[in-house]
């Protein structure tokens, strides 16, 4: 835990008390803060108040004593409208701020020259935030991992120096941290997202912006409008900016050239790695997640060997692309947090002869957006309430079988893809959410992984979810 201590003394409300707010609630009364606590939902003040946390309802709170108003990143802070909590602080002139700025004043009162490495994007920070804490931890160096990736920021071990702390930030977090000040700040991309959150397609690239124009050094993808600008932006303003693109050469910064990872300087190339034959990092889309990494490394130190050896080693983020096991020329992928057909196309463009397995509960549009990457697929294997809809947009232009359970699509795909006898992919990519059959996409991914296990002559690649074979 990280003690908040830099609200000790102070009167802070809180509202939100999931897992994040709860934590949040103990490490500002680890620090000496008071604390009281709300939430909407009465069994979450319940276990609040059962582990110590003060709870009353912020309705009838005498605001003009709080210092600080800390909100749930879940909870509206603009958009549709702000939740009632966010009047009361707005009226009564108390900063409403998140569990990120918390931890980045208790970063610059008690260690501020440790590396802190804040990443964000539309898509791909989860693994390029997994791929920068790997090659830190593969080279020996103390790393502290969390975050919107899993675990609250607030739980981390204390900040000190020559501890780095890699952190994935969404653009809640942002919206919340006025003061975030990374050492090395990322922002690889930005389509439309959230904007029931955040309004418009500016208010979200608003937001988004904070993170690299607080930073000491601001990495930037290229490779859209808002982002091209907003590096151009913040250069102008002062920051140090290097660009990343996974679509075209530049002059300054780090761009693919196919796997090759190529850094510029005022024209002058050299080739930093080659991802060629890193299995958790195939795609365009990854090799723009490891120009990130890599510049991000390099800013924190991190000799360009060592990078090289941790981009070899990395295991890849579970449920996303993640090579799972093998059997002879057949390689077994789970991609399970491919929730939407957009999720999907990253992992059906990584591959050229795939077995895949789709389908759940639909998301609207289905999945014609994913025709193009049509000719890649050999066979379907549709599952879940998706099925019979996918089969009609697949119609007469991939074959496919109606599935319906996943340990039923695993058993097909994999004979069908060894009497093939090419190299071949059998992928779960369900472009769907998982709520049909499963109770979320990691519990999908992991019944996957399990049915994977119970083929022979299977070598497994990873270590079996808990319970798995």
């Amino acid at each position: 835990m990280i003690p908040a201590t830099t609200f000790k003394g102070k009167t802070v409300a809180l509202f939100g008390l999931g897992g994040s707010g709860l934590a949040t609630a103990k490490a500002l009364q680890a620090g000496g803060a008071s604390v009281i606590a709300w939430d909407d939902n009465p069994d979450s003040v319940a276990r609040a108040a059962a582990e110590g946390v003060p709870t009353q309802d912020l309705r009838e709170l005498d605001w003009s004593s709080v210092a600080s108003f800390v909100l749930s990143p879940g909870v509206p802070l603009t958009h549709p409208k702000p939740h009632w909590t966010v009047g009361f602080a707005r009226a009564a002139g108390v900063e409403i701020i998140g569990d990120v700025e918390i931890f980045v004043r208790e970063r610059r009162a008690h260690a501020p020259d440790c590396p802190f490495i804040a990443i964000t994007g539309t898509n791909g920070k989860s693994t390029t935030t997994a791929l920068i804490a790997h090659i830190l931890q593969a080279s020996g160096r103390d790393t502290q991992l969390g975050g919107n990736i899993g675990r609250a920021v607030l739980t981390l071990d204390p900040p000190k120096d020559g501890r780095f702390f890699v952190v994935e930030c969404s653009s809640y977090q942002i919206d919340l941290a006025p003061t975030l000040n990374p050492t090395a700040g990322i922002l690889l991309n930005l389509t439309p997202d959230h904007l029931d959150r955040h309004g418009t397609m500016q208010h979200y690239a608003d937001v988004k912006e904070r993170l690299v124009a607080g930073a000491k050094t601001a990495i930037v993808g290229l490779d859209d409008s808002y982002c091209e600008l907003i590096g151009d932006r913040i250069e102008r303003a002062g920051t140090k900016v290097i660009r990343i693109s996974k679509r075209q050469p530049l002059a300054d910064g780090l761009y693919a050239e196919g796997s090759r990872i190529m850094r510029a300087e005022q024209g002058a190339t050299s080739l930093l790695a080659d991802l060629d034959g890193i299995q958790t990092l195939r795609g365009s889309h990854n090799a723009q997640n490891a120009c990130a990494a890599i510049a991000a490394c390099l800013a924190a130190g991190v000799s360009e060997e060592e990078i090289r050896q941790g981009l070899q080693s990395f295991p890849g983020l579970k449920h996303r692309m993640q090579p799972v096991g093998r059997r002879r020329q057949v390689v077994f992928v789970n991609d399970s947090k491919a929730t939407n057909a957009d999720a999907a196309a990253p992992a059906l463009s990584s591959y050229e002869r795939i077995y895949w397995i789709a389908g759940g509960l639909p998301k609207e549009g289905g999945i014609a957006s994913l025709a193009p990457l049509f000719p890649r697929i050999v066979k379907a294997y549709l599952i879940g309430e998706a099925a019979s809809a996918f089969a009609a947009q697949l119609g007469d232009r991939v074959p496919y079988e109606i599935s319906d359970r996943l340990e039923r699509a695993v058993a097909h795909a994999a004979d069908d893809a060894d009497r093939d006898g090419e190299a071949s992919a059998v992928m779960l990519s369900p472009a769907c959410a998982s709520f049909d059959q499963y109770k979320n996409f990691e519990v999908r991914g992991d019944a996957f992984v399990s049915h994977v296990a119970d083929l022979e002559g299977v070598t497994m690649l990873i270590d079996l979810p808990t319970g798995g074979k």
